[in-house]
């Protein structure tokens, strides 16, 4: 995406470069996603719009399609491996191949609304994985849980008002994008975090307000939004989260899954800029989806 942009391929190589030198890629399986097909996005993304981003991607330079988010040649299929990583991952866990399943994509997704790409985001991985689990297998309780320190503005413009889909999420606010505080649905459970705050105020949110709504929601399938972003290294905002506060969320969310999802999660990554942390704290969200820290 250029040399300055924080959305870089090395994102991915920190967390790699993490899994194996923490010893815990010896207990995980590798896939390699697939290409999301139009049937799968348009579940969620109107066909036209579909549509729209394969023709404007470029066979050489980079195409913008906002000042944020931008397109080269190779993008486009990231963007479909990316969806298609979500519903290979949710195929796997609904049908038992998988415990649980983390799927570390680029580009994110949660911003990306039905007909609209922004922040980083062309299509909504988290969604296209959702959309999946209630149509194809026939489950009638999602909750998708996201940590990203950005509001999923998509993912909400998309799940309002759907009984299938219950949203936990907590994000810096004021901040970019600058939503998800104005009279948000009954399913959507947002709790904005004010510039400072840190692994207190996350309990607070988890314990008062996302647990209580999970526990009466009973979801069949937990998905994540794996945004680290909210990390006190990550200059990308000024939340204050540490490594351990992104293992205590997903033990938290974990056994709630346990309890109503027959333990089934699937996770994939949203944001996360400062490349040791964000590499340090994917280690730590995973080994809880892998059931290495009992």
């Amino acid at each position: 995406m250029g040399a300055q942009h924080p959305e870089q391929p090395a994102r991915l190589s920190a967390i790699a470069d993490q899994l194996i030198s923490s010893g815990i890629v010896e207990h995980l399986k590798p896939y390699e996603a697939p290409l999301a097909t139009d049937e799968q996005l348009a579940r969620v993304h109107p066909l036209e719009y579909v549509r729209a981003i394969r023709e404007a991607a470029p066979e050489e330079g980079t195409v913008h399609l906002d000042p944020d988010t931008a397109m080269n040649r190779y993008t486009l299929d990231a963007a479909l491996r990316a969806a298609g990583a979500g519903v290979m991952a949710t195929d796997l866990v609904v049908t038992k191949k998988a415990t649980s399943a983390f799927c570390p994509v680029r580009p994110p997704g949660h911003h990306a609304c039905r007909a609209r790409a922004m922040g980083f985001c062309i299509f909504n991985n988290v969604a296209v994985a959702a959309r999946h689990a209630i149509e194809v297998h026939g489950l009638e309780r999602v909750a998708i849980i996201d940590f990203d320190v950005h509001h999923g503005n998509g993912t909400e413009d998309i799940f309002s008002d759907d009984e299938h889909v219950l949203m936990a999420s907590i994000f810096q606010h004021p901040f970019y994008p600058y939503s998800g505080t104005e009279d948000p649905a009954p399913n959507m459970h947002n709790v904005p975090l004010s510039a400072g705050s840190g692994g207190k105020e996350l309990r607070r949110a988890v314990q008062e307000v996302w647990l209580p709504a999970l526990e009466k929601y009973k979801p069949q399938l937990v998905l994540f939004s794996a945004g680290f972003d909210a990390h006190v290294e990550d200059d990308m905002a000024m939340l204050r989260f540490t490594d351990t506060d992104y293992r205590w969320v997903t033990e938290q969310v974990a056994e709630v899954a346990r309890r109503h999802a027959a333990g089934r999660m699937v996770s994939l990554l949203e944001g996360g800029y400062a490349l040791d942390a964000l590499g340090r704290s994917a280690v730590q969200h995973v080994r809880v989806l892998a059931g290495l820290n009992r």
